[in-house]
């Protein structure tokens, strides 16, 4: 008799557990969802306000609301709360036909997972689905071990064609020798499909995005899955999610065993939680006496971030965090083959339009027959992308700064401002897990002064070993949409003047990686507004000491694996120039941490600055009047002293702190004079 993966008791009783809990809470969401607008307060202000801040990116006439207006209950920002998640989300089942088309983009990377047995019998189904170019997800339950995913497979179009004939099948081994992971708590498996990139692309993938806002109690999901290990099918619609926990969500739909490790989406094809179990509700509950628990992405994205993986799986991590699907054009297809989806196996992929849709059309012919393609140049294939400045407007998969980079034993964490500091932080409005006021990048962070709109500081991790020289083409800034533009300092100020957009981490310093991709992903976040400072171009084209530190250090010293730490900032004096609005620095500051090859801990500091200001003078300089700078080597109290930051052991790590003569400045005329 065929067997049908389902989840586990243990499991089963600890989410009855959660749904029994939680049953009240239940209650009084169906009663809120039943009034009008209650779906803008059937849930978290801030959580409602991050989902309007994530509808944006898809819809272009819709605009973020304040958290705090909502909080704060304001009749405004709660009415327009209201009507964009009305429209949005309780749309009476009237849906835009794009959402047609990106779900069956979507279902072409789901599959039945079948599951056998040591002595290679069937053992049960699931469902899985291509996350990335290379890595299927499901539960924990479905794949519990490599041995288990060595002998298991993944079967595509197991399902009907728009003729009602069944399409050709699509079998493949899993290879979790390359890669595999999974955690019985949040009841996931991550495994490599043993495949060549051409085999699996016209599959396509589901990217994960770790990003708030994707879901909100009250919004609809829909769920691609095997059920009983049949033909694929999809819930569509009255799916609601009606609970959302710290690592799970909680939402009505019709799953059966072998529905294990669906994707749940939402309206936008995003995955927001990976189906793993149904429990029925206590007898009382308002949903039909069943409730589905999927684990939520977010959770499962953060836990995989704080693992540690050997540099070859760690390779394949970074495609799952950065790569993005993109649709090449449909290959010829025989009329039972309705649905192509592809994804493009060369780098770069190809940039979203501004309305975040990926650029479709869906081509109806009789019989039938469904195509979906990409855009084309005339009669041939897609022209390749340009190696122009690409921004990936989802900032899910940043990691930003590492602070356990270096090797050895030596954490390194963020500077901490000062407690009058942080209220002038701005705060990032998608923010997960830490201080809501670090933004993240492809391997470095900045902290933002929402006054000054200019960093407090950058934290980049430099690896020489995997550095890139990624070519330099024309400048593309653009303003962080996880902070207000007007917290922010952009274009205007430096319109018509000698006024450079100067770098705080370097173009070059987060241009590393295992692919090009992920190099080109660092290089290009560098043009963040939030990463520029106006400088004097006399100054910014003329910095040679200054701006070869990091290769220097990284060349020449005994650096252990080649890999630095960086802190840059600019010096926020109160007695800064004003021009348009915005105050001008007129030192920067720059601090460097190594382990060196004894494993010794090593940090320098250096400034950057005008003579006279070292000295400690006060002189206010003329508009634009930039001249005679000069780096030097300074303790790292003295740049805390400067900036009211804080680095931690890294004062204690400083060679000059060790000199028996206190040293405050150290002019670097030739690099050599650096004390490592």
């Amino acid at each position: 008799m065929t067997t049908v993966e389902r989840a586990p008791a243990g499991l089963r009783e600890e989410v009855a557990a959660r749904v029994a809990t939680r049953s009240e809470q239940r209650r009084r969401t169906a009663a809120l969802l039943a009034e009008p607008g209650g779906i803008a307060r059937a849930d978290e202000p801030v959580r409602v306000a991050t989902r309007i801040d994530r509808l944006s990116h898809h819809y272009r006439d819709i605009h973020p609301i304040d958290p705090a207006a909502i909080t704060a209950a304001d009749p405004a920002a709660v009415t327009a709360a209201v009507a964009v998640l009305e429209r949005i989300i309780q749309t009476d089942d009237l849906l835009p036909v794009g959402y047609l088309e990106g779900g069956a983009a979507a279902a072409r990377a789901v599959g039945r997972v079948v599951v056998r047995d040591p002595r290679g019998r069937l053992a049960g189904y699931g469902t899985g689905s291509l996350v990335s170019p290379d890595l299927l997800l499901t539960n924990h339950h479905v794949l519990a071990d490599a041995g288990t995913a060595g002998r298991s497979g993944v079967e595509f179009d197991y399902q009907d064609g728009m003729d009602g004939r069944p399409l050709p099948l699509q079998g493949f081994s899993l290879d979790p020798g390359r890669f595999f992971f999974a955690d019985r708590e949040l009841d996931f498996a991550l495994v490599a499909v043993k495949a060549t990139p051409g085999e699996l692309a016209p599959f396509g993938f589901n990217p994960l995005v770790a990003s708030e806002g994707k879901v909100i109690i009250g919004d609809f999901v829909t769920i691609i899955q095997h059920p009983g290990g049949e033909k694929k099918q999809v819930a569509l619609r009255e799916n609601r999610i009606v609970d959302i926990l710290e690592s799970f969500l909680h939402y009505q739909t019709d799953t059966e065993p072998g529905s294990s490790g669906s994707p749940v989406f939402n309206d936008q094809w995003e995955i927001v939680a990976l189906h793993h179990a149904g429990v029925p509700a206590p007898e009382h509950d308002q949903y039909g006496g069943f409730i589905n628990e999927g684990v939520r992405v977010s959770s499962l994205l953060a836990f995989l971030h704080r693992q540690p993986f050997p540099p070859a799986q760690q390779a394949l991590l970074d495609r799952l965090f950065t790569e993005r699907v993109s649709l090449s054009p449909a290959p010829p297809v025989p009329a039972d083959r309705s649905l192509t989806r592809q994804a493009e196996p060369v780098e770069p992929a190809m940039e979203r339009p501004a309305d975040g849709q990926l650029p479709l059309t869906l081509t109806l012919t009789a019989p039938f027959d469904i195509r979906l393609r990409g855009p084309v140049a005339g009669n041939g294939p897609v022209a390749a992308a340009p190696e122009a400045i690409q921004i990936d407007p989802d900032y899910a998969g940043r990691r930003g700064y590492d602070p356990d980079f270096l090797p050895g034993a030596h954490r390194v964490p963020l500077p901490t401002l000062h407690p009058e500091l942080v209220p002038l932080a701005a705060i990032n409005r998608q923010a997960g897990d830490g201080p809501a006021y670090v933004l993240n990048y492809h391997h470095f962070s900045v902290v933002m002064n929402r006054q000054r709109r200019l960093a407090f500081f950058t934290a980049v991790n430099i690896d020489g070993e995997t550095s890139l020289r990624i070519r330099r083409d024309p400048d593309r800034w653009i303003f962080d949409p996880r902070l207000p533009d007007s917290e922010q300092t952009g274009e205007e100020v430096y319109r018509d003047n000698p006024l450079d957009r100067g770098h705080l981490v370097r173009r070059l310093d987060p241009a590393w990686g295992a692919s090009h991709a992920v190099a080109k992903s660092g290089n290009d976040d560098t043009f963040h507004f939030t990463n520029c400072t106006p400088q004097h171009k006399d100054f910014n084209q003329n910095q040679t000491t200054w701006a070869g530190l990091e290769d220097y250090i990284l060349d020449n010293a005994d650096t252990r694996d080649l890999k630095a730490t960086v802190f840059t900032g600019p010096v926020l004096a109160a007695d800064d120039d004003p021009y348009r609005g915005v105050q001008l620095p007129r030192q920067y500051w720059k601090v460097v941490a190594m382990v060196k090859q004894n494993n010794e801990l090593s940090a320098t500091g250096y400034l950057l600055s005008q003579d006279h200001l070292v000295a400690g003078l006060e002189a206010v300089p003329a508009e634009f009047s930039y001249g005679a700078y000069k780096t030097y080597q300074v303790p790292i109290r003295r740049i805390e002293d400067l900036t009211r930051l804080s680095f931690g052991t890294l004062a204690d790590a400083d060679p000059l702190a060790r000199m028996e003569a206190a040293t405050t400045a150290l002019e670097i005329t030739d690099l050599r004079r650096l004390t490592l």
